[in-house]
């Protein structure tokens, strides 16, 4: 039976609506707000990608590594290789696959060019690619749009404290840029767990936000 759209009434205002995710969902939801508070009153991210520098950059070592002893140094040759068999079929694939698609993100040039920021050789920075990396950096995005921060009615930060990827520490280092700039009615929890299996997170998100984003009575 169809649901009547009647049922599933909502409010078409940024105060009434909000941004959930975890991971590069979590990105995405700690990002969007800062970019369009005209769209969102309220961000819930789950272990985001933040602080650039201890989820992203210790990995461009195991990258040059990799290419070195596996495919003469080339990402042609490991995507030829990647693309014969299945996928992370091998321990470095994920590391390879990962800096490649982030550096699509927030290094490419306009013409989609790809720009690591690393030489592949000895996973050296480049120094002017990695500073368009930090561009994008939660972290660093705070101190940039501290109104549109202080505008958002919720704002729901958590991680695991075994998180792999060191994301525990970004949801701190968060929670710390937001009190940089006056922005402290912030609920924030480290939690004990990984990166993975968080999922009975999101109720508890979830119901923050529609707490906080609900009609004043």
């Amino acid at each position: 039976m169809r649901t009547k759209k009647a049922s599933h009434r909502t409010l078409a205002a940024p105060e009434h609506r909000g941004i959930a995710g975890k991971s590069s969902g979590g990105y995405g939801a700690m990002v969007t707000p800062m970019l369009r508070p005209d769209l969102f009153g309220g961000l819930a991210t789950h272990a985001g990608d933040a602080l650039f520098e201890m989820c992203y950059l210790p990995e461009f070592r195991e990258v040059a590594r990799a290419l070195r002893d596996d495919y003469e140094g080339s990402y042609d040759r490991f995507w030829e290789d990647f693309r014969s068999r299945p996928a992370f079929s091998k321990a470095t694939d994920g590391a390879l696959l990962n800096s490649w698609c982030m550096a699509a993100c927030y290094s490419a040039d306009p013409d989609g060019t790809v720009r690591l920021p690393f030489d592949t050789d000895t996973g050296q920075l480049i120094r002017d690619v990695w500073a368009r990396w930090l561009d994008w950096d939660p972290v660093r995005m705070v101190l940039h749009r501290p109104a549109a921060l202080r505008s958002l009615r919720a704002i729901y930060v958590d991680a695991g404290t075994r998180d792999e990827f060191f994301l525990d520490l970004g949801a701190e280092a968060f929670r710390r840029a937001l009190e940089d700039v006056g922005v402290t009615d912030v609920h924030f929890e480290l939690f004990d767990a990984t990166h993975m299996a968080i999922e009975f997170r999101y109720p508890l998100s979830l119901a923050y936000l529609a707490e906080r984003l609900s009609p004043d009575p």
